[in-house]
């Protein structure tokens, strides 16, 4: 192949990656948005399988106490900021605040290692820095915080 051919794929791959960019982060941001909104609707109001007395019997485990209350903050803070991040609406303080709270689950549940099958960090150090990601970012084009004028 030569090195012509070899520049031509590669600013093919480019072009099409400059096309998708604002159609990936999108649904990157959505996506997240979502699942968080889900978990605090799960530890709010037990929807998608959740179990309320199990979040708190969980929290207490951990203990963080009083376990009920931080059930309630924590389950309001990815039900608010996972609706936000959705809308793209405040987006990058509701990514801010989603990212803090799931970097204060990772340092909780580091006991427990790394795997998040068996209730580890993994899962949040994954999704903190997805929220961290939509921080730095920002809403994007396709969002209330774009359509409005108000980006922070």
């Amino acid at each position: 192949m030569t090195d012509r051919n070899q520049r031509l794929r590669v600013q093919s791959l480019s072009r099409l990656g400059a096309v998708l960019e604002p159609l990936i982060y999108f649904l990157i941001r959505v996506s997240a948005g979502l699942f968080l909104a889900m978990h605090g609707a799960q530890k709010l109001f037990s929807w998608f399988g959740g179990n309320a007395a199990a979040e708190a019997a969980a929290f207490a485990r951990l203990e963080l106490e009083p376990a009920h209350t931080f059930v309630i903050l924590s389950g309001t803070v990815e039900l608010g900021a996972g609706l936000m991040m959705m809308l793209g609406l405040l987006t990058r303080p509701a990514a801010a605040a989603a990212s803090a709270l799931l970097t204060v689950a990772t340092f909780m549940l580091r006991a427990q290692g790394f795997d998040w099958t068996r209730g580890g960090y993994e899962y949040a150090v994954l999704w903190a820095l997805t929220c961290l990601l939509v921080f730095a970012k920002g809403a994007g084009s396709w969002s209330v915080d774009h359509a409005i004028g108000f980006q922070i």
